[in-house]
């Protein structure tokens, strides 16, 4: 990225940090002095301040790669971290099926990621959930009992407290919350069965999950159950249901693949696109718990996206 001024309205009000060299002080290029100066900052963020022009010498704005001198005066404008913001009520689009004093149901829609994370600090369902639903800045993750994959839609409950809070995450704990998913996949499979076997990082592709890893794999148990078996471009396609006794990062995804039957449209499982479908053929469709306040049962069901309807309509079922 090129070293190009910045304008002076992009400071901030708050006081800055001055800094003078000393002839104690190494000669080196601006960010490894900073990060010497400044070590409560990693050395990546000081750069992006330089580039961001919130950094100066001797009045005008510093390059990345510029060499102080003795003498020099650096004067930095410190900028909140992107996760600062993570805990922001914003109003984010998404639809609520039902809710008590207790908790919410709500639909994820795809492409909405769950929890601020890295690369994602804003823009999340718990920014929209802190929008519609105050009072869960009290509630530790804002009342998330459980997430979904940013491009899997369906089903989630919230908690407005921490006594419903810790009522669902026991029942998440025990297996007691049932969470049934729909999914398209690749190939015939069986009419039913078990997948009873740990994930973990894959040691190839750090963004994806596997059951041959030997990087901390953690239990995960999928039942899945064959709903009906499609034809499309020559190729068999199983559409399935998949309940969880436990809840990992891509457990759905791993699993099915590691069966030889990834999800349609999930590039990075080894799935193809057919339809349109640019992300994983999967959603959340039941959701059922015991409710905290003593109500009983509840049950929620939603209708796949829009999408993935209409992959299955170009499906030939046999």
């Amino acid at each position: 990225m090129a070293d190009t001024p910045i304008a002076e309205d992009i400071l901030t009000d708050d006081e800055p940090q001055v800094f003078r060299v000393t002839d104690e002080m190494p000669l080196e290029r601006l960010d490894k002095v900073l990060a010497q100066l400044m070590p409560k900052h990693s050395r990546s963020r000081l750069q992006t301040w330089i580039q961001g022009g919130h950094v100066r010498i001797n009045g005008k704005p510093a390059k990345l790669r510029q060499t102080v001198r003795e003498d020099d005066v650096i004067t930095v404008y410190e900028q909140p971290a992107p996760e600062d913001h993570a805990f922001v009520p914003e109003d984010v689009a998404f639809d609520v099926l039902g809710e008590t004093a207790d908790w919410v149901v709500v639909n994820k829609p795809v492409g909405l990621v769950t929890h601020p994370g890295a690369g994602n600090w804003s823009g999340t369902l718990l920014n929209g959930l802190l929008y519609r639903y105050p009072e869960l800045l009290q509630v530790a993750r804002a009342g998330i009992v459980h997430r979904l994959d940013k491009d899997t839609s369906g089903l989630l409950v919230i908690a407005r407290n921490e006594v419903a809070q810790t009522h669902l995450v026991r029942q998440l704990q025990a297996s007691t919350m049932g969470r049934q998913y729909l999914a398209l996949a690749h190939g015939r499979m069986l009419e039913q069965g078990t997948v009873d076997r740990p994930i973990g990082r894959d040691p190839k592709v750090p963004v994806r999950m596997s059951v041959d890893s030997l990087s901390a794999p953690k239990s995960a148990v999928t039942h899945y159950q064959l709903v009906r078996v499609g034809e499309y471009g020559g190729s068999n396609i199983s559409q399935v249901t998949c309940r969880l006794e436990t809840g990992r990062t891509h457990q759905i995804r791993a699993h099915l693949t590691s069966l030889g039957h990834p999800l349609l449209g999930d590039i990075l499982y080894g799935g193809r696109a057919i339809e349109g479908a640019a992300r994983q053929m999967l959603h959340a469709h039941h959701l059922r718990f015991e409710d905290p306040a003593g109500a009983g049962e509840i049950e929620f069901t939603a209708p796949a996206a829009a999408d993935m309807l209409r992959v299955i309509e170009h499906i030939r079922w046999m």
